[in-house]
């Protein structure tokens, strides 16, 4: 039986947990009935909404990633290959906002997985492309539509208008 933590917890979507009496808890813009804890002021910021919405997301994702024994953000760095093949480890960094020596890593790793390949870059010698393998662009797409179908389940109590306007919203929180 799997450890429960408070971390496990917060992953669930609130429809998923149960009182002691096996109903649903009643949602409450001012209190969490689950523990009669007054939460107004965390559901009044915006860091507090985003990392409880991520974390729904996440623990689905990683159920369904796991049979491709891939993380988020390795999706992320397959997909932006699939997406611009001959993308650089430098591009990565940037459009992914990770540091460097983080994606140093997890490139050797999905190379040593046989999923990707290092060709020389055409404009810049002191650069390497990155491209899928063919083994890497069946998973690829395979994890992809896991994603967009995820997307789907996670998402399922927006309207797709809804759901436009919360991704357009959250980008403005985070691009420049």
């Amino acid at each position: 039986m799997p450890e429960t933590t408070v971390a496990n917890t917060l992953r669930r979507p609130r429809a998923a947990r149960k009182t002691a009496t096996g109903t649903a808890p009643k949602s409450s813009a001012t209190t969490d009935s689950d523990a009669g804890i007054d939460t107004s002021y965390l559901e009044s910021l915006l860091g507090y909404n985003a990392r409880r919405a991520a974390l729904a997301v996440i623990g689905v994702f990683l159920q369904r990633m796991a049979p491709f024994g891939l993380r988020p953000v390795d999706f992320s760095v397959l997909t932006l290959i699939a997406h611009n093949p001959g993308i650089t480890s430098r591009q990565l960094c940037v459009a992914l906002d990770i540091l460097p020596p983080n994606l140093v890593g997890m490139i050797k790793s999905l190379d040593k997985r046989g999923l990707i390949e290092r060709r020389p870059h055409p404009t810049d010698r002191r650069a390497q492309g990155l491209h899928l393998s063919p083994a890497g662009k069946k998973l690829q797409k395979s994890a992809q539509a896991t994603a967009t179908q995820l997307e789907i389940d996670v998402a399922s109590r927006l309207s797709a208008k809804e759901l436009d306007t919360l991704k357009a919203l959250l980008r403005r929180v985070y691009r420049p």
